[in-house]
């Protein structure tokens, strides 16, 4: 079983640089029916795999200057003070009744994702790196009130679902900084990255310190997968559109809860 390690991390990885948050969505369902790990071990699993992938697509969008950084990190820092709040709930609740509560999530986000598809007529991206640092800048400080307490209560709640359900939030964070934000598509998966490595760290720091274990080995063979399916998923993304990015993104997520929900309630 531990040898379909890296296989699945390669699904996960390309799932999250096409995406910006499936890499976590695909983590859970996969330790837990591919690898018979248990539900509470996965999750622990699945931020610490999901969370290092991320670190590495991260660094390679943030130097190609597809990156906004300041609005990233604030959003991020909101995410990290959540994250211990869900990982102290996810210790209280059943571990069937928190994957159907994932799978439940899940299809509430992809309904949300598909409808807003082909809504947004949004502004291009930077045509340089030098501009896209200089607009990363802008951002994290030119958000009005009303915008920056979006983005700090959305922040806060996904870093509750990070501790709650071993998630990145990507799925949260990404429509969050399309119709929030004001960004493209690309560049909110991007930028999706910086968070979700943020938010994974402060998920994976609260479940060892609740004295859960961790197994090494499996997170490391996932790791190792998802970085080469990172680079797979990343350079595919940008030969889509953003709305095909969604709505596949939106499939992706009902097929995964409607398999959840049959396992757990049938």
């Amino acid at each position: 079983m531990v040898a379909l390690s890296p296989i699945f991390g390669v699904v996960v990885g390309f799932a999250l640089g096409l995406t910006g948050g499936g890499g976590s969505i695909f983590a859970v369902p996969m330790l837990v029916y591919g690898l018979a790990v248990a539900p509470r071990e996965a999750i622990g699993i699945s931020l610490a795999a999901v969370g290092t992938t991320a670190l590495v697509g991260a660094l390679q969008r943030l130097q190609a200057g597809e990156v906004e950084l300041g609005t990233g990190v604030f959003f991020a820092v909101a995410g990290m003070v959540g994250a211990p709040l869900g990982s102290w709930v996810n210790g209280y609740l059943p571990e069937s009744l928190l994957l159907v509560l994932f799978a439940a999530l899940m299809a509430f986000v992809a309904i949300r994702m598909w409808r807003t598809a082909s809504r947004a007529n949004l502004p291009p991206p930077p045509s340089s790196p030098s501009e896209a640092v200089d607009a990363a800048i802008r951002s994290g400080l030119s958000h009005p009130p009303r915008r920056i307490g979006i983005l700090v209560l959305v922040g806060l709640c996904t870093g509750v679902l990070s501790g709650l359900f071993g998630v990145g939030g990507g799925f949260v964070i990404v429509p969050a900084l399309v119709l929030v934000g004001g960004m493209t598509m690309h560049r909110a998966v991007a930028t999706s990255l910086v968070v979700i490595t943020l938010v994974s760290a402060a998920g994976v720091i609260s479940y060892l310190a609740a004295g859960r274990p961790l197994a090494l080995l499996l997170t490391g063979l996932f790791v190792l997968g998802g970085i080469g399916g990172m680079g797979l998923g990343t350079r595919l993304s940008r030969k889509l559109s953003g709305p095909r990015l969604q709505k596949g993104f939106a499939i992706a997520l009902v097929v995964v809860a409607t398999f959840i929900m049959t396992q757990n309630l049938l």
